[in-house]
């Protein structure tokens, strides 16, 4: 007899096979602020102009130009100062991940607190892979953060899946099914949004706990993000030995090291985490 995760799977993935699988869009904000942000003609006035048309996104930004992560020698006021304090890449890269949170809501209770515990969570590894990026690697903090709150981003079309067809499943049920499709969903999203390439395969890649890479990548911080934040508890990683990691050694991190206990860096942390929430 077929079980109903099973059923699920089958017409997800021949609905992904077939190119008939609703994949979620970006919120249009998003696309226009990316849209001036790569544009070589673009001023700082031009996305002023877009993000000042949704004020909530307008006022986080300037909290988060006043946070103890950017705080500078005077107060912000104003989006302007804000953008030009962040600059038109760091701007245009939160402002995308701030807007993305409002695709992590649901009509029925309970696809809704699960969209909002996966946002939780990709919240606090962005925090996470912001500090990583900025202390000990040669990659950007601004896509380091964008890495963390996209990469499970495949979870959405399964959830919004079940609750279009109001079926009724099981919690482990559920879990077995994101924890096997989120990934290559997540790939395949992005790809649709046009991410850069080094983003559109964390989703794919930062599970595979041996993956041997040239260079330390986003992949490579999302890993070790997710490992800090399962080390001890009793998730499948919670007991995993750091050492035979070798992200660990590409970021040039002492897999030794518990993030948790560097007070310097778990402030940071919690300042990332709280920009995002």
């Amino acid at each position: 007899m077929t079980t109903i995760a099973e059923t699920i799977k089958a017409d997800l993935i021949s609905a992904i096979d077939n190119d008939k699988l609703v994949l979620p869009t970006l919120p249009e904000a998003a696309l226009q602020v990316r849209e001036i942000a790569e544009s070589e003609d673009s001023a700082i006035n031009d996305l002023v102009k877009v993000i000042s048309t949704d004020t909530a996104l307008s006022a986080r930004l300037i909290r988060v130009c006043n946070s103890p992560l950017f705080r500078g020698s005077r107060p912000i006021e104003n989006l302007n100062m804000a953008v030009s304090r962040l600059g038109m890449q760091y701007t245009s890269s939160l402002a995308m991940g701030l807007v993305m949170e409002q695709m992590f809501q649901a009509t029925s209770d309970m696809i809704d607190k699960r969209l909002r515990a996966t946002w939780q969570t990709s919240t606090e590894i962005a925090g996470v892979c912001h500090v990583l990026a900025k202390e000990y690697t040669t990659l950007k903090p601004d896509q380091a953060t964008l890495a963390g709150l996209i990469h499970l981003i495949g979870v959405l079309p399964i959830l919004r899946y079940v609750e279009d067809r109001e079926i009724q499943v099981s919690s482990i049920m559920l879990d077995n099914l994101v924890d096997e499709l989120h990934p290559s969903l997540g790939m395949l999203i992005l790809q649709k949004w046009d991410f850069p390439k080094e983003l559109q395969k964390v989703p794919f890649e930062y599970g595979n706990l041996k993956r041997e890479v040239p260079t330390a990548d986003y992949a490579d911080l999302v890993m070790v993000a997710n490992l800090q934040r399962a080390a001890g508890t009793d998730h499948p990683w919670g007991d995993v030995d750091f050492r035979a990691i070798p992200a660990f050694d590409r970021l040039g991190l002492d897999p030794e090291i518990n993030l948790n206990d560097e007070e310097d860096l778990n402030a940071q942390m919690e300042a990332a985490m709280a920009l995002l929430k």
